[in-house]
């Protein structure tokens, strides 16, 4: 079975936001991430984003395309991505099952966190390019 998901990269003031899950969670526990989660079956990735991130973070992402900014798979994960620099509401953990923590960071302090992915870091490095 393959699971896709669909996560957002908030950008502010040269920072990325990340989420760490939590310690207890089954999948990839104890690292950082990007906010987001699983796509529905009757959800389209871009959807499922702007849900995920109500859900995790209490914000209504502007969400500018259909088409993710970045994308990766394997054997069993399709993971969709879209920069975000846009939203209404201040981004706070709103779903402690999830996370235990959000932080906003820069290129040089990603580097020194234990990510979710190898791939996270290559899309911090792009995304505080621009």
């Amino acid at each position: 079975m393959v699971h896709q998901i669909a996560a957002g990269v908030l950008v502010r003031d040269g920072k990325v936001l990340l989420c760490h899950r939590s310690p207890a969670r089954r999948w990839i526990p104890n690292a950082w991430d990007f906010p987001g989660g699983p796509i529905g079956k009757d959800e389209s990735g871009r959807d499922a984003l702007a849900r995920e991130l109500w859900e995790e973070l209490g914000i209504s992402a502007t969400i500018h395309s259909d088409e993710p900014d970045f994308s990766m798979a394997s054997d069993d994960l399709e993971l969709s991505a879209w920069i975000i620099r846009a939203w209404e509401g201040t981004a706070t953990n709103t779903d402690e099952d999830e996370h235990d923590a959000v932080a906003w960071v820069t290129l040089e302090e990603a580097t020194m966190l234990q990510l979710a992915d190898e791939k996270a870091l290559e899309w911090i490095t792009l995304v505080l390019s621009d």
